[in-house]
């Protein structure tokens, strides 16, 4: 009897020393009960193992350079790391993120304040004068082009204006024609074309 009872103590120990020894999740406990001891079998949950990461570069079919993701652990530790493709999220690389951000919507709303301020100028400017040999009528020979427009514009205004960024209608003849120039993906300008023959 003595030692059924000393066994109990052990068993009931050893148990409660196992109990103690799981740290992490518990989820289910399953008591066998004797009449004097109690066993104790425990099950943890299978911890996720992910990473939380960023892209140095565009990776295909997981995103593009400079986005946060998670990933799972091994594909961070096997591939993205080694071949230097991402690193690892940390409070620093965050803040300097969040910096970078901030600078370059900073430079983005400067630039577009610029093609404002040119825009306004433009359309301010009056109309460019474009001499032609005329023809027959209103006619004349040849026809204006968006490198005449950026030559006008450079000659009057001393600005230099990418012909690329220039919208002109038809022009066959005298007349009054109005010119756009896309001077930033928000900001157009409207100039006035004032052509003649002499």
């Amino acid at each position: 009897m003595a030692s059924s009872s000393s066994m109990a103590a052990t068993l009931s120990w050893s148990s409660s020393s196992l109990f103690h020894s799981f740290g992490g999740n518990v989820t289910e406990s399953v008591k066998l009960l004797d009449k004097r001891s109690a066993l104790l079998v425990f099950a943890q949950k299978k911890a996720k193992k992910t990473r939380k990461i960023i892209l140095k570069e565009d990776v295909v079919d997981l995103g593009k350079k400079g986005q946060l993701l998670e990933v799972k652990a091994g594909f961070y530790r096997n591939f993205l790391h080694p071949m230097g493709k991402a690193q690892i999220v940390t409070p620093i690389l965050l803040k300097e993120m969040k910096m970078e951000d901030e600078r370059i919507e900073a430079e983005k709303k400067r630039v577009k304040e610029e093609a404002q301020q040119l825009a306004l100028i433009f359309e301010t400017v009056g109309a460019f004068k474009v001499k032609r040999k005329g023809g027959k009528g209103k006619q004349i020979f040849g026809s204006v082009t968006a490198q005449d427009l950026v030559d006008i514009i450079k000659a009057q205004l001393q600005r230099d204006v990418d012909k690329k960024i220039v919208s002109l209608p038809e022009i066959r003849e005298t007349g009054e024609y109005i010119a756009e120039l896309k001077l930033h993906s928000e900001v157009t300008a409207r100039v006035r074309l004032n052509v003649y023959a002499n």
